[in-house]
C-alpha cells in the first residue's frame, strides 16, 4: 500500500480530506454511543437479569474485537470506503432489527444476535478510516493526526454521547433516543464516505490463498515483527483499565461516600472532555520533544496506573468531595492521553504493512470490551472494587515496563551509533 499523492488542500499540514474525516467520526460515534449510559440498567428494569444484561454486552464485546482486528486487514485489501460502507450498513442493520424485534418485543434471544451485529458497525467504519489517515498524514505529525482521530471518536463516544441522551430522553424517550442515533450515524457515514477518496489498497492479484494469506496477515505481523504484537497488548490495556470503571465504581461510590450515579456521569464527562481537550495538545507535544515510545510509556500507562489508585483513595482523603473527585478525573483524562501516539507508533513499526499492524492496534481496543467486564466479573466478588482498581493499575505498570522494548528503529540506531562512539573513543 503507498501513500497517495496529488495536489490537496491541507489544514495544519493536513489534507483536509482526513479533517472532514475526523468531523464524521464524531458524528458517528456520537450516534454510537447514545444507549451506552443506560441501556443495562434500562432492560434490567424491563425483566432481564443482570446475568443476561452482562451475556449481551460481552457478546457485543467478543464482535466489536473480531470486527476491530478485520477494519485493518480489510483495509490493506479493498481500500477503506468499501470497508466503511460494511460497517454503516450492518450498524444500521443491527440498529433497526434491535429496536423493532428486541427491544420492542422485550426478546432476549433477537436481542443478542441483532446487537451482535451492530457491534460490527464503528470499528469497521471508524478503524478502517483510522487507517486512511496513518497512510494520508506526514509522519511528522502522524501522532497529531491520531490523536485528532480518538478526539473525535471519545467526543462523540462519551461527551455528546452522554450529554444529548440526558438533554432529549424526557423529551423522546428511549426508543425515539435509539431511532435518533440512526439519523446521527447516517449523517456521519455519509460524511465520511464523501471525503475519503482515492482508496490506498494493495491489487489482490492473487488465488483465494493468497487472499487468506491477507486476512491473516495481522496475526503473522506479530511473529515477524513482536513490537507490534507487545503494541496490541498496550493497546488492550489502554482501554480496559479506563473502560471497567462505569461497570463498578459508581456502586462503590454510592455505597462507600454518598456520591449519587448522576454525579459519577458528571465526574466521568469532564474527565472525557478534559481528555480531548489534551488529545490536541499532548501528541503535540510527543511529536516536537518527549518522543512517542516515552509518552505512552510515562504518561500514558505509568501516569494511569498512579491516577487509577488516586481516583480510588481521594474519597478516603477527602470524603464526599464532589471537587476533589473531579480534579482526580480531569487529571486521569490528561494521562490516559498518554496513549495517543500508540497507534502512530506501531504503524511506523511496520511502514509497508500499516494496515497489518493497525488491525492488532485496532483488535487491542475492541477486545477491552470484553476484557474489562470479564476482569470485574470474576474478582469483585472475591477482592472487592479495590481490589479490581488495583488489578486494573498493575496492568498499567505492566504496560509501562512492556513500553520499554517499543523503540523505532531509527531510535535504536541511534543509541547503537552512540555506544560504537564511546567505544571509538
Amino acid at each position: 500500500m503507498k501513500t497517495l499523492v496529488g495536489q490537496e488542500r491541507t489544514l495544519g499540514g493536513l489534507p483536509m480530506g482526513v479533517v472532514w474525516g475526523f468531523v464524521a467520526t464524531l458524528i458517528f460515534m456520537a450516534g454510537d454511543g447514545l444507549e451506552h449510559a443506560w441501556l443495562s440498567p434500562y432492560l434490567i428494569e424491563k425483566g432481564l437479569t443482570v446475568q443476561q444484561s452482562a451475556t449481551l454486552f460481552a457478546v457485543y464485546g467478543a464482535i466489536l474485537a473480531i470486527a476491530s482486528y478485520f477494519s485493518g486487514v480489510l483495509t490493506e485489501m479493498w481500500g477503506p470506503r468499501k470497508v466503511m460502507v460494511i460497517g454503516l450498513v450492518t450498524w444500521l442493520i443491527g440498529q433497526v432489527l434491535f429496536i423493532e424485534y428486541g427491544l420492542k418485543l422485550n426478546n432476549f434471544a433477537i436481542m443478542l444476535p441483532t446487537y451482535g451485529i451492530r457491534g460490527l458497525g464503528y470499528p469497521l467504519f471508524c478503524y478502517s478510516f483510522l487507517v486512511w489517515v496513518t497512510y494520508r498524514s506526514p509522519e511528522r505529525i502522524l501522532a497529531t493526526a491520531v490523536g485528532l482521530f480518538w478526539a473525535a471518536w471519545s467526543g462523540g463516544l462519551y461527551v455528546v454521547g452522554s450529554y444529548f441522551p440526558a438533554y432529549m430522553l424526557p423529551k423522546i424517550g428511549y426508543i425515539g433516543l435509539l431511532w435518533s442515533a440512526v439519523a446521527w450515524v447516517l449523517v456521519g457515514g455519509i460524511v465520511g464516505l464523501i471525503v475519503v477518496k482515492g482508496d490506498v489498497k494493495k491489487e489482490q492479484k492473487g488465488n483465494p490463498k493468497e487472499k487468506l494469506k491477507s486476512l491473516m496477515s495481522g496475526f503473522t505481523i506479530c511473529i515477524e515483527q513482536p513490537k507490534v504484537a507487545i503494541g496490541g497488548v498496550v493497546r488492550i490495556i489502554n482501554s480496559t483499565g479506563i473502560g471497567s470503571l462505569p461497570i463498578f465504581f459508581p456502586m462503590y461510590l454510592k455505597s462507600n461516600y454518598g456520591f449519587t450515579t448522576e454525579q459519577f456521569l458528571q465526574m466521568w464527562g469532564t474527565m472525557w472532555f478534559a481528555n480531548i481537550i489534551f488529545n490536541l495538545i499532548i501528541p503535540y507535544i510527543s511529536d516536537k520533544w518527549l518522543g512517542w515510545q516515552k509518552t505512552i510509556q510515562w504518561l500514558g500507562s505509568f501516569g494511569m496506573g498512579v491516577m487509577l489508585l488516586v481516583l480510588l483513595y481521594t474519597p478516603e482523603v477527602f470524603g464526599s468531595s464532589f471537587l476533589a473527585l473531579n480534579i482526580a478525573g480531569v487529571l486521569m483524562g490528561i494521562v490516559l492521553c498518554g496513549f495517543v501516539p500508540l497507534s502512530a507508533l506501531v504503524a511506523s513499526l511496520a511502514p509497508e504493512k500499516k494496515g497489518s499492524a493497525m488491525a492488532i492496534v485496532s483488535f487491542g481496543a475492541g477486545m477491552s470490551y470484553f476484557i474489562a467486564p470479564a476482569i470485574v466479573g470474576l474478582f469483585i466478588g472475591l477482592i472487592g472494587a479495590k481490589g479490581v482498581i488495583w488489578i486494573f493499575a498493575g496492568t498499567y505498570f505492566l504496560g509501562a515496563y512492556l513500553m520499554k522494548f517499543m523503540k523505532l528503529p531509527s531510535e535504536e540506531n541511534n543509541k547503537n551509533e552512540i555506544v560504537l562512539e564511546k567505544h571509538a573513543g
